[in-house]
């Protein structure tokens, strides 16, 4: 089960927060600079109010956003080491071709 999904600040949109809250998790997603409240309740509310009073990269550390980066930083590892395309068309074919580059 996801308990928290991390992602930077392309991710803060309404449709991102639906599908995290769909899926039960805690959205830990920056907003954006000028990032507006939403309706009443919503849970970015609480991080847009708190970026704004300590700062963006203070909210950062608080909540650990370093972690993302570390899983961009594996998957442009990866990536580099094994290609960033697969080869084959179907995806039966690509399944097998990207667990087998694992």
């Amino acid at each position: 089960m996801i308990s928290s999904v991390k992602a930077d600040g392309a991710y803060d949109t309404r449709g991102c927060y639906a599908e995290v809250t769909a899926k039960k998790a805690d959205a830990v997603i920056p907003p954006r600079c000028n990032a507006q409240l939403w309706e009443d309740g919503h849970a970015r509310n609480s991080v847009v109010i708190l970026t704004k009073h300590i700062g963006s990269n203070e909210w950062k550390e608080c909540a650990n956003c370093h972690q993302r980066s570390l899983a961009e930083t594996a998957m442009y590892r990866y990536k580099q080491l094994m290609g960033d395309k697969l080869v084959s068309r179907g995806f039966n074919q690509q399944h097998t071709e990207a667990m087998i580059k694992v």
